[in-house]
């Protein structure tokens, strides 16, 4: 079997979508890049997560030709790959619909910068791309052109797409982007927050960027 400590990884992270409530039924996706051959492990297309295995994600390369797996991948693969593709440092893509994210993409509007834990995190506002059509290169296309040094971004009356350097990263930002956007839905009841300096901002994303956790 291709890939195995890849495959375990990826469906893992699929794993963390379920636990952290960022997808229902069989929506979302996780993919992991092999930076020594450049193939993409990817979550088959329409499959329970209750019914996921490491054996039935499906490998493939650049161009979305099926290397391994009994199983058509998931219909987002197209999207993923351009990622990969365009952005030859990601090495870890992740598609939800999870709610609070999902409700800023329904009505195009960008995270502003209003929480440290933003600052921190991502350190830029959370940009929102224009609507696409799934199943072809116009999401990634999308993501490419717009998500700039945010690890996360919105797409339009769609969801949320979120890179890193590896698919735990990507789970992380997609975890983080859904806990910020619940807290600024919840702050927009109540009244107008304020954008943080980016003064402030610059200082709190280098400090838990190069001091925070255990080296």
């Amino acid at each position: 079997m291709l890939l195995k400590e890849l495959r375990q990884e990826v469906y893992e992270m699929h794993m963390g979508l379920v636990k952290n409530s960022l997808v229902t039924m069989t929506s979302g996706n996780v993919s992991g890049r092999d930076f020594k051959t450049n193939l993409v492990v990817i979550k088959p297309s329409g499959v329970l997560y209750d019914n996921l295995t490491p054996e039935k994600l499906v490998v493939v390369d650049l161009n979305g030709k099926i290397v391994e797996g009994k199983l058509q991948p998931s219909i987002d693969t197209i999207t993923h790959l351009y990622v990969y593709r365009h952005m030859p440092e990601v090495g870890g893509v992740i598609h939800t619909h999870s709610n609070y994210a999902t409700c800023f993409a329904m009505l195009g509007k960008k995270i502003p910068v209003y929480l440290t834990a933003i600052a921190d995190e991502f350190g830029v506002e959370i940009p929102v791309g224009k609507l696409a059509l799934i199943g072809g290169e116009g999401i990634g296309q999308e993501i490419v052109r717009s998500i700039g040094k945010c690890p996360a971004i919105l797409m339009q009356n769609h969801g949320v797409f979120t890179i890193g350097k590896n698919p735990f990263s990507a789970l992380k930002a997609a975890v983080m982007v859904e806990d910020v956007a619940k807290t600024v839905y919840l702050g927009l009841m109540l009244g107008k927050p304020k954008v943080l300096p980016q003064k402030m901002i610059k200082a709190l994303y280098t400090q838990y960027h190069t001091r925070y956790g255990q080296k």
